[in-house]
Parts: structure tokens; C-alpha cells; sequence
């Protein structure tokens, strides 16, 4: 492999459709798709402050590099890259991409990130500032994430998701097969919409969670003392654990509670079938 050590570049396209490529210490300026159309390149220890770096890249790694707020928008219709290590403060990263893998990062600004992709892996990473992170993206796989940010994962399919933290107000809207383990989610309006999805040794706080979803399982999940209106228009198979503070309306289905609930609403609005079974202290 070519290797390129403890230079700068800038302007536009300065290593446009190199091939097979190692970059140590490399620096990035200012400018736009300095590695546009590439393939097989491995950075390390690079500092990216240019837009729409790894545009069109077929196989990249970077490890422990710094992306810059000027290297918005670096990584789109791209397929198989990774990070490992790097701090990312630049928005709008990972945009219809196939085959990410992203593992000890940190995104202090992760708007608009990882929309329209599929085949992802995250690992052991903080997502800060990340409104609308996930949106559209297929086939996740995440393991110890903290996220901070609101809108996650809306219309997203096929996710599992372990050991994570959660601060997001409309997480998972008009999701669909997504299961999450040993997790807190917090934020109002949790999964309204959502089918097939599956909450298991979970905690969730946040107002009205969990609102007309399609075929909703929880198992042993704990809720917050916020956690009120919840399972509106649900259909749900649900264990809980502790105290709920109140049940609305659920359509069908199952819900023990080995707590108390502190108010179970069932009023004219409840939709058919209207059989939902409720059961606890």
C-alpha cells in the first residue's frame, strides 16, 4: 500500500480516487471530498477539517482521528467504514451507507448522523447533541451506548440494542422490530407507533411511553415514577416490575404489575377489542 506520512492537505479533491492507501499523522484542511471515490484506506492518528471526506469509499478505517466541525458531512454513499477510537465533533455524518462499524468513539455533535444506512455496529460509544440520529437505518446492532438526544431511531428496522443509556424524547417512533436489553430510556412520547418491539430488564421514564404500538412486549421492565398514560391504544404482553403511576386504554393483551397502579383509565375512547387484562397489587 502507498503511505503518506505527516502531511497536510486542502482544497478540493487533493487525494481524489486514490486506491489502496495508508495515512499516518495526515492532516485535512479546509476544503471539500478530499478522499472522494476511493477505496482501502486506512487512517490513523489524521485530523479531518474539510466537508465530505470519505465520499464514495469503498473500505475505509480511522483510527484514533479527530473530525473537526469544518468535516460535516464525511461520510455518505459510502460502504464498509469504520471508526475506532476518534473523536467526532462534526454533524451529519453517516448518510446512506452500507457496512458501519463504529467502536470507543465520541460524537460531541451528532446531528442529523447516521440516517438512511445499513448494517450497523456501535459499540462502547457517546452520542451527544444527536437529534434525529438513526432515522431510516436497517439492520443495528448496539452495544454500551450513551445518547443524548432527542428523535432516535425513528423508522428504523431491525435493532437490537444492549447495555445502553438512552436520553431521547420520541425514541423509536414508527419503529419496527427492534429489541432492547438491559437498557433506561428516557423521554417523553417513548415508541408511539412502533411494531414488534420488545423491552426486556429495561427502565423507562418519560410522559405517555409506549403509545399505540403494534404487538408491544415488555419483560420485567421497571417504569419511572414520570411514566404516567402509558400503553394508549397498545396492544402488549407486559410483565412490570415495581410501581406504575397509570394505564390508559390499552387495546388487547396482557399487563401484570407486581407494584401497585396508581390509576387505571378505561373510558368510551378505548379501542376494540377492549380486552386488555390487567392485573396487580
Amino acid at each position: 500500500m502507498k503511505r503518506i506520512e505527516n502531511q497536510e492537505f486542502g482544497g478540493e479533491r487533493p487525494l481524489y480516487s486514490e486506491h489502496d492507501l495508508e495515512l499516518r499523522g495526515v492532516t485535512i484542511n479546509v476544503g471539500e471530498s478530499s478522499l472522494k471515490e476511493t477505496s482501502n484506506i486506512d487512517a490513523e492518528h489524521c485530523t479531518f477539517d474539510g466537508k465530505y471526506v470519505f465520499w464514495e469509499c469503498r473500505g475505509f478505517r480511522a483510527k484514533d482521528c479527530l473530525f473537526k466541525p469544518g468535516a460535516r458531512s464525511s461520510l455518505w454513499y459510502s460502504e464498509r467504514g469504520e471508526l475506532q477510537d476518534c473523536q467526532v465533533d462534526a454533524p451529519k455524518m453517516f448518510r446512506r451507507m452500507k457496512g458501519i462499524k463504529v467502536d470507543g468513539c465520541t460524537f460531541s455533535n451528532a446531528q442529523e448522523t447516521l440516517w438512511d444506512c445499513d448494517d450497523v455496529r456501535i459499540s462502547n460509544t457517546r452520542i451527544e447533541n444527536a437529534d434525529y440520529l438513526g432515522m431510516h437505518t436497517n439492520e443495528v446492532v448496539i452495544d454500551n451506548l450513551h445518547l443524548e438526544g432527542n428523535y432516535s431511531f425513528q423508522y428504523s428496522r431491525n435493532v437490537v440494542i444492549r447495555n445502553s443509556i438512552l436520553n431521547s424524547k420520541d425514541a423509536l417512533w414508527e419503529s419496527e422490530n427492534v429489541t432492547v436489553y438491559d437498557s433506561e430510556i428516557n423521554g417523553e412520547y417513548l415508541a408511539w407507533y412502533a411494531k414488534n418491539l420488545r423491552l426486556v430488564r429495561c427502565r423507562i421514564t418519560g410522559e405517555q411511553p409506549l403509545c399505540y404500538c403494534e404487538n408491544l412486549v415488555m419483560e420485567d421492565c421497571t417504569m419511572g415514577d414520570d411514566a404516567n398514560l402509558a400503553f394508549e391504544y397498545s396492544t402488549i404482553q407486559a410483565t412490570i416490575k415495581g410501581d406504575v403511576v397509570s394505564i390508559k386504554n390499552p387495546t388487547s393483551g396482557s399487563i401484570t404489575v407486581d407494584g401497585r397502579v396508581g390509576e387505571t383509565i378505561i373510558d368510551r375512547n378505548q379501542k376494540a377489542p377492549a380486552d386488555a387484562v390487567i392485573t396487580h397489587k
